[in-house]
């Protein structure tokens, strides 16, 4: 670039900066003041109020004075919102104003327009003219999609065509002109070798600047009931769906609002690790959460404790399974199958006819309604009318029965000895009851002694307040109904359906000649699931695989909660979610867009949904009945050595594309003993961060081989590690131990897998773990082993890495 043209765009830069600075100086004083204003309203609200309620009219005077002052506070707060919006925005630009610009000619128009893209825009002085436009609106398309050439976008008013003249993109930093390219091609390669050659940090970053063509597709898609991106590792699934939530709230900031979007996230790690990217954006933070949040939100009040993904997986990764462990991970695949829900289905209708389990209500150690009662009750009912409806109207039916039994034991001897021990606070609430009864009955006889005198008639009845008996009744009302209130809870909630045997039921429910003729997966354990399953309610546990299906199950039964409210739903590591899941969330979320980001390559769960067979989710007898699906192949976050040396650890992986950012290959290191194992990798730790790494990540398989060696790195004088649970909820900084299905969705500086053998990573689940482990790190990667290094290792070129021993 030359002089002149550097000195022209330096020059552009320090006249937005004075107009930011100027617009800055301009708001800051008027929403200071309006702080203030705030804050004197607020401490004198109720100086301000007159407050007399003597009679009709003052009350009036006072209800319109606390009216008024409360308009003019909610004025106020809208002011100041105002206004510390606008300072927000012009403080992000202050740090670095623009990233980018198009010059592009409109058909029909001579001259050429330069279209500078921020991330928020900014107008000149004369309110007019744009100086820098936000990278969200319809113009700045042109710099995401579009290379010099035919170009157009897509405008309120329609499509809008013409000829992008020339790009340019900058890297501004407090108002310095540090670099600038023109780029003919795509956004500048040099400007995403300079953002992906900075180190990892513990929260994820925007990422606007430098947006690619394709995740742009993502970004701007609003045509798509279901959106489906299957993206490999790195390829900036994640970045994008946080960005396409800031556009939405851009696009539709009249009628959206942050807290109508969902993003699901896999762990609670993951969700602080993205916190931070929409505030950066001027956006606030839509709702985050994990499906096990809403799995325990339902099913706690039913279990002392509902498993989580974590947990089975520990499970299923562990070397030494009992007989019963291998058994319930054979039934783990089946539970999340098609299969299971096919046969869930047709099992909830057959209960129209029979099956249907009830629970016996008790009051008093006895049985006052028992289930036959209810089962009798229940098939007087239509047979055709689904289970739900006719489990409210037995509901119903209950609460009748119920107001019948309180007046059964109205009279009974144990609500007199109850009476005996009620408190003060009892006594005073029917003394206070009375006491507005008989203010009643004094105005009626105020009336009644009139209509005597001007009548001169006697009245029939004379009779006097008989504040005995009335206190009476009302004590005997208030312990029937104290004791009574934990029965109306158990028919409000629905405790009269036996639910747990319900679910335990149907692994017994069908022989082989009555199942469902769609059932082609049928496993050969279905008793021992039967008996595993029946343990695991008799001791308060409901396993993961078992949660969603149960779920599944009781929603059919009792009717599903949903949410009308929510408009998008966005599932991060969506190919662990099974059918189950997605059908749930479907159920609960009815009026919501979906967009799933996942990638088949990671799918290490139990519950997962194999995003290579799109026709299991879409389609006929899929959760979704149609949907975009969009792909994004290449890989930014790793060097180009570090990609060819992932992508031959899975199949299909030669469509992955990596980025020309060259770094050091990978590096496998064979120790024949595990003591000179561990003081390599101590020496190889301390090396790395001599060579800048900010964040180094020793890897194992589980979380208890993390612990085991947090121990060792004490012992090896790095006191600094620090060991992420499932309980973190914040990514450390520096060397951190991590199984590797937490660290799903993250990146490091440097990976070290502590232990590549055969005998951890050896099957067809190891090796999409073993995948999943490497692609976490961004510049460098270690692999050791004390033995053969794994098969889908040794099947690797031996071009692709260096190595040791």
């Amino acid at each position: 670039m030359d002089e002149k043209t550097w000195q022209e765009e330096q020059a552009r830069v320090d006249s937005v900066m004075a107009t930011i600075r100027r617009r800055m100086a301009e708001v800051e004083p008027q929403m200071n003041d309006l702080h203030d204003q705030l804050q004197d309203l607020r401490q004198n609200f109720w100086d301000e109020v007159t407050v007399d309620t003597s009679s009709p009219e003052d009350f009036e005077e006072t209800f319109y004075s606390i009216n008024q002052q409360t308009t003019i506070l909610a004025e106020r707060e809208r002011g100041q919102q105002v206004f510390e919006r606008s300072w927000k925005s012009l403080h992000r630009l202050l740090v670095s104003p623009y990233f980018g610009r198009v010059d592009f000619q409109e058909d029909g128009q001579k001259w050429t327009e330069s279209i500078y893209i921020g991330v928020s825009s900014l107008l000149d002085d004369d309110e007019l003219t744009f100086l820098i436009y936000d990278w969200r609106t319809p113009i700045a398309s042109l710099y995401y999609d579009h290379v010099p050439g035919s170009a157009d976008f897509e405008a309120p008013i329609g499509k809008i065509t013409g000829e992008m003249i020339g790009k340019r993109q900058y890297q501004i930093r407090d108002g310095y002109l540090e670099a600038m390219f023109d780029a003919s091609i795509t956004i500048g390669d040099a400007l995403l070798q300079a953002a992906l050659s900075k180190g990892s940090d513990t929260q994820m970053r925007s990422i606007v600047a430098t947006i690619q063509r394709e995740q742009n597709a993502i970004i701007r898609d609003t045509n798509s009931r279901i959106l489906i991106v299957q993206g490999s590792a790195g390829s900036g699934k994640t970045s994008a769906a946080m960005q396409r939530i800031a556009y939405l709230l851009f696009k539709y900031r009249e009628t959206l609002r942050a807290d109508q979007i969902v993003l699901f996230s896999p762990n609670p790690l993951f969700t602080s690790y993205v916190s931070t990217v929409l505030p950066e954006l001027g956006e606030e933070n839509m709702q985050q959460s994990t499906f096990q949040e809403y799995l325990e939100l339902e099913l706690s009040p039913l279990f002392d404790r509902v498993e989580d993904a974590m947990d089975q997986i520990e499970l299923e990764l562990s070397s030494s399974k009992t007989a019963d462990e291998r058994a319930r991970c054979e039934g783990m695949a089946f539970k999340a199958s098609g299969a299971f829900h096919t046969l869930l289905q047709q099992y909830v209708c057959d209960l129209e006819q029979q099956g249907m389990l009830f629970q016996a209500i008790t009051f008093h150690d006895r049985e006052v309604i028992a289930a036959k009662a209810m089962q009798e009750e229940y098939d007087k009912l239509p047979a055709t009318m689904r289970v739900m409806h006719r489990v409210h109207h037995l509901q119903k039916w209950l609460f009748d029965q119920m107001k019948l039994l309180e007046l059964e034991v109205f009279e009974e001897d144990w609500v007199d000895e109850a009476i005996q021990y009620l408190d003060r606070e009892a006594y005073a609430d029917v003394f206070s009851t009375l006491h507005k009864e008989r203010e009643v009955f004094d105005i009626h006889e105020q009336f009644a002694k009139g209509q005597e005198r001007l009548h001169k008639k006697r009245r029939a009845d004379e009779a006097d307040f008989d504040f005995g008996h009335q206190e009476e009744q009302l004590l005997r009302q208030k312990v029937v109904r104290r004791a009574m209130k934990a029965v109306w809870e158990q028919i409000n909630t629905f405790a009269f359906i036996d639910l747990h045997g319900l679910y335990a039921q149907v692994f017994s429910f069908y022989d082989e000649a009555s199942l469902p003729t769609k059932l082609t997966d049928w496993p050969f354990s279905m008793e021992s699931m039967a008996r595993q399953t029946k343990a695991n309610f008799e001791a308060g546990v409901l396993t993961y695989e078992d949660a969603t299906p149960f779920l599944f199950l009781k929603e059919e039964v009792l009717g599903i909660q949903t949410d009308t409210q929510i408009q998008y739903v966005l599932i991060d590591e969506a190919q662990d979610y099974s059918g189950f899941q997605f059908a749930y969330l479907k159920k609960r979320f009815p009026r919501a867009r979906f967009t799933l980001l996942g990638d088949f390559r990671q799918a290490i769960f139990a519950e997962t949904t194999p995003f290579e067979h799109m026709d299991t989710l879409l389609g006929e007898g899929g959760v979704f009945e149609q949907a975009t699906i969009l792909r994004l192949l290449r890989s930014y976050r790793q060097t180009y050595e570090l990609v060819e040396f992932t992508k031959s650890l899975v199949q299909d992986g030669e469509e992955i594309i990596p980025f020309s950012r060259h770094g050091q290959k990978p590096l496998l290191i064979l120790c024949h003993e595990e003591a000179s194992k561990e003081q390599r990798i101590g020496e190889d730790i301390e090396r790395l961060f001599a060579d800048g790494c900010a964040s180094v990540a020793v890897m194992t398989k589980t979380a208890k081989e993390s612990e085991k060696i947090a121990a060792i790195l004490q012992r090896l004088g790095r006191s600094d590690a620090k060991v992420v649970t499932k309980e973190t909820t914040e990514l450390p900084s520096g060397l951190v131990l991590v199984p590797v299905y937490l660290a799903k969705g993250i990146e490091f500086d440097a990976v070290i897998l502590w232990d590549a053998s055969s005998t951890t990573f050896s099957d067809e689940k190891d090796r999409k773990l073993l995948y999943t482990a490497c692609t976490r790190a961004m510049h460098h990667l270690i692999l050791y082993a004390c033995d053969a290094f794994s098969p889908w290792i040794r099947h690797v070129n031996p071009m692709m890495y260096d190595r040791v021993g």
